[in-house]
């Protein structure tokens, strides 16, 4: 791809993954430009981040994974990057699958793509609480949306100018993936699932505890049935993106 692409990695407390995440990035995508959202990190992510060759914006306080995706999706926005490529600070993410992503973008003709754990010989592994999670959110937004998602709460996606425009203006703010595929369907955007594989954190643990995860399933299945009444709002202009 000849567009402009900027990878974004939204990151909270991750001095123990960032160096091998934005290392890993530009080992396998060396045209593409690397923003580090740091999300007000108690930490050293911030310093590591730079001094690692990454493109760093401080966030004053915790955003939370919203508030630092938007951030982020601004940033491209205003800076006119193409393409947009959100992966996660913690390694969880394998570089070397952005190709597959940004292959899906072009030549499938859809606006965001999805790294799919739940398609082919993946071998990923997660608790039975959040397999069951994923599953009805994968039904209930498939139905939604009105074609097949398995991994909607998968943060691995490419996104195009388009896409990235309206995340600018309009993004989910306590936990986005899932509500996020709702959006994209209200505007018209198009929308498609790539395989993926899938590593274990470099360092750290998620913060999605067993009770948390009940919490999550519940509080994302509300917001997602309050989006289905929201009406799309306008942008730039008075102009819909879609």
């Amino acid at each position: 791809m000849n567009e402009r692409v900027l990878v974004i990695i939204p990151a909270y407390n991750e001095e123990g993954a960032i160096r091998e995440v934005v290392q890993g990035v530009k080992n396998h995508l060396p045209r593409a430009d690397v923003l580090v959202v740091n999300d007000g990190s108690r930490d050293r992510t911030s310093d590591i981040a730079r001094e690692n060759g990454a493109l760093v914006l401080d966030l004053p306080f915790n955003l939370g994974i919203g508030g630092a995706m938007q951030a982020g999706y601004k940033y491209a926005f205003q800076k006119g990057y193409e393409v947009a490529i959100q992966v996660d600070g913690d390694g969880q993410h394998d570089p070397k699958e952005i190709p597959k992503l940004l292959n899906a973008l072009e030549e499938r003709e859809v606006d965001m793509v999805i790294g799919s754990r739940f398609i082919g010989d993946s071998e990923f592994k997660s608790s039975r609480m959040r397999r069951i999670g994923i599953s009805i959110f994968s039904r209930v937004i498939s139905w939604i949306v009105g074609q097949k998602i398995t991994d909607p709460t998968s943060g691995f996606r490419a996104a195009n100018r388009k896409a990235i425009q309206l995340f600018s203006f309009d993004y989910p703010q306590d936990y986005p993936e899932p509500e996020v595929l709702v959006l994209l369907h209200q505007y018209g955007l198009k929308m498609a699932e790539v395989p993926i594989g899938m590593s274990k954190r470099y360092a750290g643990e998620s913060s999605i505890t067993r009770v948390r995860s009940i919490y999550y399933m519940i509080k994302v299945l509300l917001a997602i049935l309050v989006d289905c009444f929201k009406k799309p709002r306008f942008v730039t202009g008075g102009k819909d993106v879609a």
